[in-house]
């Protein structure tokens, strides 16, 4: 069984990932129409899991705020395809780190609530986006002074994508579900997919739109 749902996980991967980075990568008209669809589909998602709890509505606000920030930087920000990029291909290799190692290592539950999440997955889910400081600071022509600053800022969004993974993983388990829809085989919903991703993304604005990491 768990080698089915892996298979369907690898697959569903395969095909999303490229489709994503097309739409992305194009920005405008189709990247906008990509992102009402997601949100539609996630706010769907967090209405089954939330309605009549007292958390409904604050979650709401705060999907709408993360995707218009996702909006805004990737068609308002100077170099906005490039920062766009970094960010989502941090909260990837989070993901990924996370899932790895977690699922080969094991070993103890680094919360309670949600028993897929170990303290092996935490290691990995920093060290597979570490991997991407050396790449970024050679594109952006980073000094040695700076290249520090490429450091925290990948461990900031990767620690933001992570919290934002667990928040939503205790929403689940307050709702009595295991995942917030069926939508994508071997992940769940798609709100699964891009917990991390709603609350990274305008962490990750908040910080390029204020200049804090000028090295972007």
């Amino acid at each position: 069984m768990r080698n089915n749902e892996l298979k369907k996980r690898i697959i569903s991967s395969i095909i999303l990932i490229p489709v994503i980075f097309f739409f992305v990568i194009k920005g405008s008209l189709l990247f906008t129409l990509l992102l009402i669809i997601i949100f539609l589909i996630s706010y769907f998602e967090w209405h089954q899991m939330s309605k009549n709890r007292p958390y409904y509505i604050p979650g709401f606000i705060f999907l709408f705020f993360s995707f218009y920030s996702i909006y805004q930087l990737r068609i308002y920000e100077e170099n906005s395809l490039k920062k766009f990029l970094i960010i989502l291909i941090i909260c990837i290799l989070t993901d990924l780190g996370g899932y790895i190692f977690g699922k080969t290592l094991k070993g103890p539950k680094l919360i309670s609530y949600s028993p897929n999440k170990t303290f092996a997955g935490l290691v990995g889910s920093y060290l597979f986006p570490i991997c991407l400081v050396p790449f970024l600071n050679y594109i952006n022509q980073i000094s040695e002074n700076e290249k520090m600053i490429t450091f925290f800022f990948v461990i900031i969004i990767s620690t933001v994508s992570q919290v934002g993974d667990i928040i939503i993983s205790y929403f689940k388990r307050k709702s009595n579900i295991k995942d917030t829809g069926k939508l994508i085989p071997g992940h769940g919903g798609l709100l699964d997919r891009i917990d991390g991703m709603v609350f990274a993304f305008p962490f990750g604005y908040l910080i390029m739109s204020n200049n804090l990491f000028t090295i972007f």
